[in-house]
């Protein structure tokens, strides 16, 4: 299965038909704990002109990816962050008051232990250093949203819910995207002997999810899947919607491997 990389990485919890997915609300999936009080009506992030409420509409940036990179015997065992870009530009590390450590505890005190658990088991740290790893993550990639700003919060929110909400958000939307599912679904399973055209592992993607990912490849072997969102409303509880990758893949177009990993 596919678990959390160090983002957005994916386990085979199947939340989403395997005949498409839908553009993901995630409101559902956790106990919302904060509201925007924004619409996810309005035009998605990377739309012009640009609102000047920037609470309601993520910007600078807006366009959002979840990589999944397989770790442990056919599983994404970590998820990359959920990153936001512009064009190919990552913004990182946007507020130094803001890097919260003790990310657990944060969780803990906010009532996302449910999120808490699963990071434990999907979204680890290759070195063991989880909590460092969570706290890279968060500083890196959270503290550059703008619809994740303080001032952006409900009045009354505890230090750290922002973060708390991006963790939440990063959860849930892992649990959409059951890579591996879905490139079982068409008879491709991790393999040491069997090889892929790029064509096959995009289009058995494309055909199950109704969107492109980019394939990122270590040599010859499949090393990230990288799927591209943006969001209409705000990160704490807007609508994530999905899109062909915008970047082609970066791998080799034959003898492509899926091998399993130990």
């Amino acid at each position: 299965m596919f678990t959390l990389f160090a983002i957005l990485v994916n386990v085979a919890v199947t939340l989403v038909s395997a005949q498409g997915l839908v553009s993901a609300d995630m409101s559902h999936l956790f106990d919302k704990r904060l509201a925007s009080g924004c619409s996810t009506s309005g035009p998605a992030s990377c739309s012009t002109p640009i609102p000047s409420d920037l609470c309601c509409f993520e910007s600078p940036g807006g366009l959002l990816l979840q990589t999944q990179d397989p770790v442990t015997a056919g599983q994404f065992k970590e998820a990359r962050s959920l990153a936001g870009q512009l064009r190919w530009h990552l913004f990182s590390n946007c507020d130094s008051s803001r890097a919260y450590t003790d990310i657990a505890g944060l969780l803990t005190s906010q009532g996302a232990n449910d999120t808490l658990a699963f990071m434990r088991r999907f979204w680890v740290d290759i070195d063991g250093q989880d909590e460092r790893f969570w706290e890279h993550e968060w500083s890196t990639h959270g503290t550059c949203y703008s619809t994740l700003q303080t001032s952006c919060l409900p009045s009354g929110s505890p230090q750290g819910a922002e973060a708390v909400a991006y963790f939440q958000q990063v959860v849930a939307l892992f649990k959409t995207l059951p890579t591996y599912n879905w490139l079982a679904s068409h008879g491709i399973t991790p393999s040491t002997t069997q090889t892929y055209t790029l064509a096959q592992l995009t289009s058995a993607l494309k055909a199950a999810s109704g969107f492109a990912p980019a394939l990122g490849c270590s040599g010859s072997a499949i090393n990230q899947i990288s799927w591209y969102f943006h969001l209409s409303g705000s990160l704490l509880d807007g609508e994530f919607i999905p899109i062909d990758s915008p970047i082609k893949s970066k791998c080799v177009s034959s003898g492509l491997r899926y091998p399993p990993k130990f």
